[in-house]
């Protein structure tokens, strides 16, 4: 059977329309911060949090009252997630060897793993304190050994929430921030009168902040474009409704443009989950924010066999995919494009998004179709090196290296080689020529 759409989304068109509204307010806002610095930010700030503060940077005594509002039981959950992420992260930190090899006799070649000097962790808190989010970009990039970690969160109902700060501080940052959106990310990458800029900016966000990291790319590193969530549910006949709608809304209550979609081989599940996503957002606290994100972003595309699905899935990239059907293991197996699988009707996407240890900061908008997600390797930037050590090795290698620049034409280059053959190999090369060719035996 032909792929069927039970249900559609926004048209792409009306996306693009949102999209460009977006990308204008960020490259005035994004100006106006470069012009105007520390004012431009605290009118943005009142503006858009009615926040002002004496300073958007938190004291040391301010973080500690923050943090001894927590219960004991707060701060042991907080401790928890934060320990998985912690733990995940320094196994894929270990599998990121330096080396250094004898390619040829004399040759020596190498790479180093080597962190960022300084990362802007962008923390989402406007609508829910996202307190997961300071593991993932404040304790991973601690793991990788960054020695500048700046990290920014909106207040939330009109203050700092305890709970992220608690979080941002144990996961090592260096300086903390109140501030949200495209002012936080702007201050951090382009800098102002206080702030001195970052490197590289980290972190989801909505979709003016995901829409300031892609303007602010170049300036700075970004891990990728995270914005607003997105989730794909592949199930078969073997999982009821229920689980696919409460999985479906679990994710679309983050946003109101956040899309939702059922990828399923059976009508009736299709069926039943709709009536089920009917039923649940009767009763769902979050249902302003689901029902708007289920209305303008939710899909239930119907499939005829496995095969099918595996290739809508790859072609829309969803960032988490959760797999619940008798063939997980084949999907896991031929999945390219996504940003997160869950496998199995036992897990799920909150448990990664909050506790389990993966990264939840994964890619949006297909862009899984070339990247991963958030990782302690994107902290670090792998930079090689190379030793000639013999007068053999620097004759043998400048004669191919001449040889092959004047095969391209650029005779400056071809003259660094030819000095080396003089030099280490007594071997005469006229000025502005190639070297010989000469035979080398044992």
């Amino acid at each position: 059977m032909a792929v069927q759409y039970l249900k559609r989304g926004k048209p792409n068109s009306e996306r693009a329309e949102d999209d460009a509204k977006t990308k204008a307010v960020v490259e005035a806002t994004l100006k106006d911060i470069e012009l105007r610095g520390d004012v431009a930010v605290r009118e943005l700030s009142a503006n858009f949090d009615n926040y002002t503060p004496p300073s958007f940077k938190l004291s040391e005594q301010e973080i500690s009252d923050l943090m001894a509002s927590l219960s004991e039981r707060e701060l042991a959950d907080i401790k928890f997630a934060q320990a998985q992420v912690r733990n995940f992260a320094q196994a894929q930190r270990d599998s990121m060897l330096d080396i250094e090899i004898e390619t040829l006799p004399g040759v020596i070649l190498g790479h180093k793993n080597i962190p960022v000097q300084s990362v802007g962790c962008y923390v989402p808190g406007g609508k829910f304190p996202m307190v997961a989010s300071a593991h993932m970009s404040v304790a991973t990039a601690t793991v990788a050994g960054v020695p500048r970690i700046l990290a920014c969160t909106p207040p939330f109902k009109g203050k700092p929430n305890a709970a992220v700060i608690a979080a941002m501080h144990l996961g090592g940052a260096h300086e903390i921030y109140v501030m949200g959106g495209i002012q936080a990310v702007g201050a951090m990458a382009i800098g102002t009168e206080t702030i001195k800029p970052v490197h590289m900016l980290v972190g989801p966000g909505n979709a003016f902040v995901a829409e300031a990291k892609r303007q602010l790319f170049g300036r700075v590193g970004i891990d990728l474009f995270a914005g607003p969530t997105e989730t794909m549910v592949i199930a078969d006949d073997t999982v009821v409704g229920e689980l696919c709608a409460t999985d479906l809304l679990g994710q679309a209550e983050h946003g109101y443009n956040s899309p939702a979609v059922l990828l399923t081989n059976s009508r009736k599940l299709a069926d039943d989950t709709l009536r089920e996503i009917d039923r649940l957002l009767k009763i769902l606290p979050t249902a302003d924010t689901a029902a708007v994100s289920w209305a303008d972003y939710g899909e239930v595309i119907l499939c005829g066999t496995y095969e099918e699905m595996l290739t809508v899935a790859n072609d829309m990239a969803s960032e988490h995919v959760q797999v619940m059907t008798t063939r997980d293991d084949w999907f896991l197996e031929h999945m390219t494009c996504y940003g997160a699988l869950f496998l199995g009707p036992r897990t799920n996407v909150s448990n990664g998004d909050k506790v389990i240890g993966t990264n939840h900061t994964l890619p949006t908008k297909k862009a899984g179709r070339y990247t991963g997600g958030l990782w302690v390797g994107k902290f670090l930037k792998t930079h090689s090196y190379q030793k000639i050590m013999t007068d053999e090795a620097a004759t043998l290698v400048g004669e191919y290296g001449s040889r092959l620049c004047m095969l391209e034409g650029f005779v400056g280059h071809a003259e660094q080689c030819n000095m080396r053959v003089r030099r280490y190999g007594g071997i005469d090369v006229p000025y502005g020529t190639g070297a010989p060719y000469r035979a080398v035996t044992e």
